[in-house]
């Protein structure tokens, strides 16, 4: 780190418990940035990345999908990390605005756009360009020590913070272990490209009404999950800290 602030940025990142702190650069995806966000997103050059780990023993529950497991996943996943997310983000915007500099902080999961099924900006692509991970065929970001099994928030700024790193190339290889278990065929096992759009190789509209159908045929909140649970980079780093419950 090479300025005060960076420093202190990520030291509170990390004291509020994340397993992932970054620094983005977006004037590369500008464009991309104001596509899916507007002139409010695409007016800051830098991106805070945070990211947590989610609980391996709770992803290695979603092939059961049942009530249980549904509500567990929901909660400790979502509920709970997306929560833990947004106070990193509010302290992280807190900070700099203190400092004199512009911040707006994403919330870690909130729809803004149903017609595309997106945020106001994406949280993946915060992290991709701050050097934390690469697109994976699921379209979610594959990070080297915990695969796919972080979820992410960004807080937007124009403090003249020092980037962490750049995006990294797909390493997914010749593996479609996501592509094959997707119960509704919604990925198409192309490489991620920047210049490609999102639906080159994901049907948003298919996953989101996979969601919507077993909401409806069990009285329950959707869980699917398993292209997050599949994944061989995050199944091997779960390996490693899991242990069976005595």
């Amino acid at each position: 780190m090479s300025s005060s602030l960076d420093t202190r940025i990520s030291a509170l990142v990390h004291s509020l418990g994340a397993d992932h702190y970054g620094v983005a650069d977006l004037t590369p995806a500008r464009d991309f940035v104001i596509a899916q966000g507007g002139k409010r997103a695409g007016r800051y050059p830098r991106a805070v990345v945070a990211g947590i780990r989610v609980l391996d023993n709770i992803v290695e529950l979603l092939p059961e999908k049942d009530r249980a497991v549904s509500i567990l996943y929901r909660h400790a996943t979502y509920d709970v990390v997306n929560g833990a997310l947004d106070q990193i983000a509010l302290r992280v915007a807190n900070t700099l605005q203190r400092e004199g500099y512009a911040a707006l902080p994403i919330p870690a999961s909130k729809r803004t756009d149903e017609e595309h099924i997106c945020g106001p900006f994406s949280q993946k692509l915060g992290a991709h360009m701050a050097g934390l991970g690469w697109i994976g065929k699921s379209c979610l970001l594959v990070t080297q020590d915990h695969g796919p099994r972080v979820r992410w928030v960004n807080v937007l700024t124009d403090a003249p913070l020092d980037p962490t790193g750049s995006p990294m190339e797909p390493r997914c290889g010749k593996c479609t272990a996501c592509v094959d278990i997707c119960p509704v065929q919604a990925f198409t096992g192309r490489a991620f490209s920047p210049d490609e759009p999102r639906e080159a190789r994901f049907d948003a509209a298919a996953c989101d009404r996979y969601y919507k159908e077993i909401e409806k045929e069990t009285g329950f909140a959707g869980v699917c999950g398993l292209c997050l649970w599949v994944c061989p980079h995050g199944r091997k780093a779960g390996r490693k800290t899991r242990k069976k419950p005595q």
